[in-house]
């Protein structure tokens, strides 16, 4: 039985189980791990590109940026790393761990349930579908803004962060093609933080569907990212 038919099966009885087993854990781990990095990125990033106020005394003294910079880079290291044990796990998971990684773009199906999906967030039919793991208008959305956007933000990111470092250190040879590529440092900077805000309006577009979805759809959204379990409570 394939991954689709799977889903599409569990959704028409789904009345008749408790529960799925559908997050194992390296992937719930992950998943707060990143939410958390994101936090702090985003914080921290907010103010490198747009410093507090100076404070006054010997520079030495404070080290403000500086502890706001190591802040952002030690982050930046934690959630690339997180990405990359992630896309490990996406291999040597269950079924739903590849979900976000791979999407069923050629079947038109797939397509009309992403459909069927948007029209149940903007309150146009009476009753969402059910799945196991991620519906297909999520997984649409989480590889747009978390595979894509992750990869977007690193290159950007360690690019820039390759500037300091220097041309010798691995972050150079790796990324230093993104600024030229992107027209110089001042315009790789503005993409990185224009990234910035796309995922801060993901974060906010994604809390809100986890909360609506708990209490709306009568399926557990929030407590499967907790504990692993998805329950339906028809």
């Amino acid at each position: 039985m394939t991954e689709e038919e799977s889903e599409v099966g569990t959704s028409r009885h789904a009345h008749q189980v408790a529960a799925f087993y559908v997050y194992q854990a390296p992937v719930r781990l992950w998943h707060w791990t990143n939410a958390l990095c994101i936090v702090v990125l985003v914080i921290t990033g907010y103010f490198i590109g747009l410093p507090p106020s100076s404070v006054g005394g010997e520079a030495s003294d404070h080290f403000q940026m500086g502890y706001i910079r190591f802040m952002h880079f030690a982050t930046a290291y934690l959630f690339a790393i997180g990405f990359l044990c992630r896309i490990y796990w996406a291999f040597a998971g269950n079924v739903h761990s590849r979900q976000i990684f791979l999407l069923p773009i050629l079947k038109p199906r797939w397509w009309a349930e992403v459909l069927y999906e948007l029209k149940w967030y903007f309150f146009l039919v009476a009753r969402p579908k059910q799945y196991v793991g991620h519906n297909p208008l999520a997984r649409l959305m989480m590889f747009s803004f978390i595979v894509v956007g992750t990869i977007y933000m690193m290159a950007t990111g360690f690019a820039l962060y390759g500037e300091g470092a220097g041309p010798d250190h691995w972050s150079s040879y790796l990324f230093g093609w993104v600024i030229p590529a992107a027209g110089g440092s001042l315009q790789t900077h503005m993409l990185h933080r224009t990234g910035m805000w796309m995922t801060m309006m993901f974060v906010l577009i994604h809390v809100y569907a986890g909360v609506r979805e708990d209490i709306v759809s009568r399926q557990s959204l929030i407590g499967t990212m907790i504990s692993g379990w998805r329950t339906f409570k028809d």
